[in-house]
């Protein structure tokens, strides 16, 4: 029998080789790509901050609020309350805007948006996005600390004003 060459065996594919193979290929194809062509995607995260931090100062754009989703792919909800009136008013949302990250152990503490006082999400995040107009998204002050570690993927909405 031949030997079995994985990604930890030092493979050296075009020039790229170690235990992180695919990953470092992937990085070298986006490499490449980005020298070749601008960037397509009209809605990413490069482009939320890229929006976010562009050089056009004053166009009021000051969070890039996302959705997060497990390793099973599923969106995450978070849930908070705030007491009105004398009770608990409870909110969740599958929208959320990074206040803290500690760089040592990736936990983040991240804000629940909602739409203009809408406080509860629905079953998914289409429907809580879907028909909502951008400047009804708004803070709630509710918060949860999250161990980014424990979620898969992420989809930047374009950036926002929140704080206007």
């Amino acid at each position: 029998m031949g030997r079995k060459v994985g990604c930890n065996d030092d493979n050296n594919v075009a020039g790229i080789g170690g235990s992180d193979c695919v990953c470092d290929v992937v990085r070298a194809i986006n490499d490449a790509q980005d020298n070749v062509v601008e960037m397509e995607c009209d809605v990413s995260c490069a482009r939320s901050i890229q929006d976010l931090v562009s050089p056009v100062r004053g166009n009021g754009l000051d969070t890039v609020p996302f959705i997060l989703y497990d390793k099973k792919g599923k969106p995450f909800k978070g849930f908070g309350a705030e007491v009105r009136g004398g009770k608990f008013e409870c909110f969740s949302s599958f929208i959320f805007r990074v206040n803290e990250v500690d760089d040592e152990d990736c936990c983040a503490v991240l804000e629940l948006l909602v739409f203009d006082n809408d406080d509860k999400a629905c079953g998914d995040p289409c429907e809580q996005l879907d028909h909502e107009e951008v400047e009804d998204l708004e803070r709630t002050g509710i918060c949860i600390t999250v161990d980014l570690n424990c979620f898969c993927a992420i989809t930047c909405l374009p950036a926002v004003s929140l704080f206007n």
